[in-house]
């Protein structure tokens, strides 16, 4: 799943993410090397040592982020927040924490992008689009195979802000009325 929706009203929307099935495997996985390697081995006591915290190194270094994206009507600012436990166990401190914060008025559009993952193939990611011109990922890294759940969040989040209106009468007579000249003008 890309995001799950943690709360939603009409004034906030609350999205988070977790780390995958995927992510908990690989972490085990890489793990029990390294247990294994230390069980098995006939070394002192700091090479067994050595074994586990590599590979529990490694292991949590492909740990995915905790990401979470709070869209609050009432303060007009979106909130981007992504925690990372492979930089908090690195710095010792706080530094684990990201933390972007938009304005909602400078939201554009959403959408869905497709990204390239390294040996898996085709990832998807929703993107916000700024008035400035600038996008940003709505999460870090894009989750794998459905679509659809990727598209889905994209469309909650545009309709919770309101971003895909339909055109006013006044502007649906304008537009029809310029096609309508376009072939006369033209003959």
């Amino acid at each position: 799943m890309y995001m799950q929706v943690e709360r939603r009203t009409s004034s906030c929307l609350h999205l988070k993410r977790a780390p995958g099935i995927r992510s908990w495997s690989l972490l085990v996985g890489i793990l029990s090397i390294g247990l294994a390697a230390a069980y098995y081995s006939a070394d002192s006591l700091g090479w067994k040592l050595f074994y586990v915290m590599g590979c529990l190194f490694v292991a949590v270094q492909n740990l995915e982020d905790w990401e979470e994206a709070v869209f609050d009507k009432s303060t007009g600012k979106v909130m981007l927040k992504t925690f990372s436990l492979y930089k908090k166990l690195l710095t010792l401190s706080r530094v684990g924490h990201d933390q972007v914060v938009v304005l909602l008025n400078d939201i554009r559009d959403v959408n869905v992008e497709e990204e390239k993952v390294r040996y898996f193939g085709k990832g998807y990611v929703v993107m916000l689009r700024f008035a400035t011109g600038f996008s940003h990922p709505l999460t870090q890294s894009a989750v794998m195979g459905h679509r659809s759940d990727v598209e889905a969040i994209a469309m909650l989040i545009a309709t919770f802000l309101e971003l895909h209106r339909l055109e006013s009468p006044v502007e649906l007579s304008q537009s029809s009325d310029s096609e309508a000249d376009g072939p006369e003008g033209q003959s």
